[in-house]
């Protein structure tokens, strides 16, 4: 786990995504305050020549002929096509932002799987590891195809078995791939290096998915550590504990007294709770594998701001383009 991380878990600021209309460059709002001038300066140059306009026009010519009421509403709506111009660039400038729902974008999910010495047990079949690496592979499946996974397992401390992607089918190759390492179980330092994964695709809303059957005893990163790192970004974590209804051997110690699998539930439950996500139990192969299969269901693809800047600026130009068909093609004033 690199220094960097550690710092970043503890220290930072919650960010939370804003809601309603928003401007990334507030200050070009200001500009918006040269239209009120424009219209002042408009309608007292109007004023002044049509004061000079009826001082040296044949009065009764333009009324016959109409002329001076199509020129004064031709020029009304150029003014206004301008303004339109000015107001649609500058508001474009300061990029507006407005939540829509975040399907194009997909997400960011990262799955933490346990696989240190417990994760041996056969209570399912053919033992949790390999019952986990099946229900792993049917969530990745059921991810939509705009969607980013990655992996990372951990025992006696954290790795990554795959980076995020798009391409599930890769994922799915490296899940195969996972085998059991042995030794304690690094709930802190698992958690904490699959929210640092989690945030190296921006603009994405992160989840982490964190499979577990033991109890926090080895790593450099506590749990708690971990779910204030994961509040610090935002993440929501979603934590899936493995056990049985019977408690299950692991093995014996020098004396032979039995040594059982602990299933800590407590710090899952906290670590689900604190960070916005669920906690969910698993006690065979099947409730293992219907967990997984309905998980993608339980991620809420919140809004997020999405700029419309781009539209501003589009009507702009349109507003621009009017403008020359009126003065130069359509109503064109002949000299």
């Amino acid at each position: 786990m690199s220094l960097n991380l550690t710092e970043n878990i503890t220290q930072g600021v919650n960010t939370n995504s804003s809601s309603g209309l928003n401007f990334v460059n507030p200050e070009w709002l200001f500009a918006l305050l040269i239209i009120p001038l424009f219209i002042y300066l408009y309608y007292r140059i109007m004023k002044k020549k049509k004061r000079v306009a009826l001082k040296f026009s044949n009065i009764s010519f333009i009324k016959k002929a109409g002329l001076g009421q199509k020129t004064s509403r031709r020029n009304t709506i150029l003014f206004l096509l301008t303004l339109l111009s000015i107001a649609s660039l500058v508001i474009g400038l300061a990029d507006p932002h407005i939540p829509l729902k975040q399907t194009k974008k997909g997400v960011n999910v990262v799955l933490a799987l346990d696989v240190s010495g417990s994760m041996q047990a056969q209570d399912y079949k053919p033992n949790r590891l390999e019952a986990a690496k099946e229900s792993s592979e049917v969530l990745v499946n059921n991810l939509d195809f705009k969607d980013n996974v990655g992996i990372v397992v951990f025992s006696n401390g954290a790795t990554t078995a795959s980076y995020m992607t798009p391409f599930k089918d890769r994922v799915a190759e490296k899940i195969i791939s996972i085998k059991l390492t042995g030794g304690k179980t690094a709930i802190g330092d698992g958690l904490s290096l699959a929210i640092d994964m989690a945030t190296s695709i921006p603009n994405k809303k992160r989840f982490v998915i964190l499979l577990s059957d033991g109890e926090n005893n080895a790593g450099v990163i506590s749990p708690n550590e971990a779910i204030r790192f994961a509040k610090t970004n935002n993440i929501q974590v979603y934590t899936i504990g493995v056990g049985s209804e019977e408690p299950v051997i692991m093995g014996y110690d020098w004396r032979g007294r039995p040594m059982y699998a602990n299933l800590d539930e407590a710090t899952l439950k906290k670590i689900a709770k604190e960070t916005g996500g669920q906690y969910f139990k698993a006690v065979d192969e099947n409730t293992l594998r219907d967990i997984y299969k309905n998980l993608p269901e339980k991620i809420k693809r919140e809004n997020e701001d999405t700029s419309i800047g781009n539209w501003f600026l589009i009507f702009a130009i349109c507003c621009l383009i009017m403008e020359f068909y009126i003065r130069y093609v359509r109503y064109r004033i002949l000299q």
